[in-house]
């Protein structure tokens, strides 16, 4: 590809658009290495001061970060989220110009006597049902979502369809989401089996969010602990 410069732009813009475009297109995905500068070079018919300039410029925008040894790669991009708005998954995806999915790994009614039961007064019955979901940004695995519910109210999401908005499904069925309580933030690193569900390695950081969600009558609707990949999620806390 000849960059030409018929223009008064200099050329270091013209190959920095083109390669943005690029990677938004998805030519070049989140994670992947871009061409070397030697194949930039022949691929521009340009200078190696002209592709630096260019690549450098890119990374200030945050589409491209230089990696020691290894070459330059393509960003992940991070879902941002207000730390104190009560907002779904598939909204904050939205929100960023994302597409939102998840795929069901558990579905389970857990009894008395079952392990890894919640603790929390409303959940205080026979039998809790347990959600797990890998939850993902334009295909890219961001949290795994671990639910709890009261098996009474809840059993229709036994069979319910759940590979889209948990919010929109249970509006479908008359539940209106409230507001969030008891919330915290935590950090610690995924495991083996977090870090095979999520694509990422053991030991990588992970954020924990718990949450109880209520709905308008103020009655329980499930307890969540969400394990959200650090360099793929953000959290934004803005004074009053």
């Amino acid at each position: 590809m000849n960059i030409e410069n018929n223009t008064t732009r200099p050329l270091f813009e013209k190959v920095k658009d083109d390669i943005s475009a690029r990677i938004k297109s998805g030519e070049y995905p989140a994670g992947s290495k871009i061409p070397t500068e030697v194949e930039l070079i022949k691929q521009y018919d340009v200078s190696r001061i002209t592709i630096r300039r260019a690549i450098e410029e890119l990374c200030k925008d945050g589409l491209l970060v230089k990696n020691q040894g290894k070459g330059t790669f393509v960003k992940e991009r991070k879902i941002f989220r207000k730390i104190e708005h009560n907002m779904s998954f598939s909204n904050s995806c939205i929100v960023n110009g994302m597409t939102p999915s998840a795929v069901v790994t558990q579905r389970t009614v857990l009894t008395k006597n079952s392990p890894g039961r919640v603790p929390h007064p409303s959940l205080d019955q026979d039998a809790i049902l347990y959600i797990q979901r890998v939850r993902y940004a334009d295909e890219i695995p961001v949290m795994l979502e671990n639910n709890y519910f009261p098996f009474t109210q809840y059993a229709f999401l036994l069979t319910d369809d759940l590979e889209g908005s948990l919010y929109d499904l249970l509006k479908s069925h008359g539940i209106i989401v409230g507001c969030s309580q008891n919330s915290y933030i935590d950090a610690l690193k995924a495991d083996s089996k977090q870090a095979q569900l999520l694509k990422i390695a053991p030991g990588d950081p992970l954020f924990l969010l718990y949450t109880e969600i209520y709905d308008t009558q103020n009655q329980l609707i499930y307890i969540g602990q969400e394990y959200i990949v650090a360099s793929r999620y953000r959290f934004n806390y803005e004074n009053a």
